[in-house]
């Protein structure tokens, strides 16, 4: 009775957990399929943007594209990314006249503006349906509970599919109109990638609107990523009461136009660069300076360079490879040229280095194309597994009701996986506020129904 009662009541949430989040898991595996492919998908939308003649003239310098960007689309540069291979465009961050942020194209050659899209194009649109940003925050919060089920689903389908007596199911059974078929590729499809579907969720989490922020605010405010900021960093209310519409602001301070830094980096102050106090009018270098001393120091040429932000501001090199271990920071004085900060995938602590190399894997990136096609296989074995639930819950239905399977026997046999799942509710807390909510939920329906019962004798 007890191991029979066991198995309803991880069967009873396993059910319940598919029925909270299996819609929002179609989402993301679609999504996430996608942007597995983002640059080959980027480059379809915008070849016309992106494709330039290869010619044996020299690049024009940078200052001139800024300028004739700035000039085309009456804006700001915020970043550029110089091509890595000569027939590509330079590609620019850009503030528009209305605030909105534009992902401009212009020839490396001559400086000519190509044309602009909004802010990441159609990539970051799938980026942002992909986590829901793009329908609010409450909608984003969501995803996070939905990657957090997703772990209990798979640890409950694991416990379910484990073979008892006769042994499990390893193969698919039957034909496509018989529930069974569908039966045993849910199983087998959930016994076989369990590991890669939860390796994604997990890894995932970083991105969330409530775990992920907090965990990257608190890791960042106690130093647990990379080394104390390089440089003299002035307190936010300093800045703002000495240099009024100069406050410092972190890497990430503007979530309409952000510029490419590492997940780990994103909440640190950037460095400052220094006001001598003889200068009247201060006088920052070129782009095309700060360009030179970042060749200098072994930046990568393809590297994303970030423009000063205000007469404080530094020069910033970004340089994200497929390879997180390759990873690599450089800030500029705007006005000197001093290096400010150097921090590089070695500099990070144990906890930024993990959830690096977990992004890094997560978007198929860190060991080349196995990598990519991995982790697609993840994303088709979550869309099986949604579609296969989705037709089992269809040809058995009752009708009228939903169908959730009966409490078991005896009601002690639920503690043990109150337990487990609490516990994923304290390191996830919406998941555990989702939990909670379905248990005084599950607990108010059969009260109702225990009053009607007694009510009609």
């Amino acid at each position: 009775m007890t191991d029979r009662s066991l198995y309803a009541a991880v069967w009873r949430w396993h059910f319940i957990a598919g029925l909270l989040v299996l819609p929002f898991l179609l989402l993301l595996a679609v999504t996430g399929g996608a942007y597995l492919f983002r640059p080959e998908l980027d480059h379809l939308a915008y070849r016309a943007l992106e494709d330039v003649p290869a010619r044996a003239a020299p690049h024009a310098p940078l200052t001139e594209v800024v300028a004739k960007v700035e000039a085309g689309l009456d804006g700001r540069v915020l970043q550029l990314t110089p091509p890595d291979r000569p027939d590509r465009a330079v590609r620019l961050l850009v503030r528009g006249p209305d605030g909105a942020a534009l992902t401009a194209f212009a020839d490396p050659y001559d400086g000519r503006l190509i044309g602009a899209t909004p802010y990441g194009g159609i990539m970051q649109l799938v980026r942002k349906v992909h986590s829901l940003q793009k329908f609010g925050f409450w909608a984003s919060c969501l995803i996070e509970v939905a990657a957090g089920w997703a772990v209990v689903m798979v640890g409950t389908g694991v416990f379910l599919w484990w073979p008892r007596g006769a042994g499990g199911v390893v193969s698919v059974r039957s034909q496509p109109k018989r529930r069974l078929f569908w039966r045993d590729l849910h199983a087998v499809t959930g016994a076989f990638a369990g590991v890669v579907i939860v390796f994604l969720a997990v890894t995932g989490m970083p991105w969330s609107m409530v775990w992920g922020d907090h965990v990257q605010r608190w890791a960042t405010a106690h130093n647990l990523y990379e080394p104390p900021t390089p440089a003299q960093v002035a307190p936010e209310w300093l800045m703002a009461a000495t240099m009024p519409g100069m406050a410092h602001k972190p890497h990430a301070g503007d979530g309409a136009a952000k510029p490419d830094m590492p997940w780990a980096m994103e909440k640190t102050a950037t460095p400052m660069s220094q006001l001598m106090p003889d200068m009247a009018t201060p006088a920052p270098m070129s782009v095309d300076r700060a360009l030179a001393i970042f060749r200098r120091l072994g930046v990568n040429p393809a590297a994303s360079l970030t423009l000063p932000g205000g007469p404080r501001g530094a020069f910033t090199a970004t340089w994200r490879p497929d390879r997180v271990e390759d990873t690599r920071v450089v800030y500029l004085d705007q006005y000197s040229g001093r290096v400010l900060g150097d921090v590089g995938f070695k500099d990070w602590g144990p906890a930024a280095k993990a959830i690096e190399w977990g992004i890094a894997v997560h978007q198929g990136q860190e060991y080349g194309p196995l990598n990519r096609w991995l982790m697609l296989g993840g994303c088709v074995a979550i869309a099986l597994l949604c579609v296969s639930a989705g037709v089992m819950w269809w040809t058995r239905r009752p009708a009228g009701a939903l169908g959730v399977p009966p409490a078991p026997a005896n009601p002690t046999a639920v503690r043990g996986l109150i337990v487990i799942v609490s516990v994923i509710g304290v390191i996830y807390p919406l998941v555990g506020a989702t939990f909670l909510l379905a248990v005084l939920a599950d607990r108010g329906l059969a009260l109702g129904r225990r009053l009607t019962a007694q009510a009609a004798t």
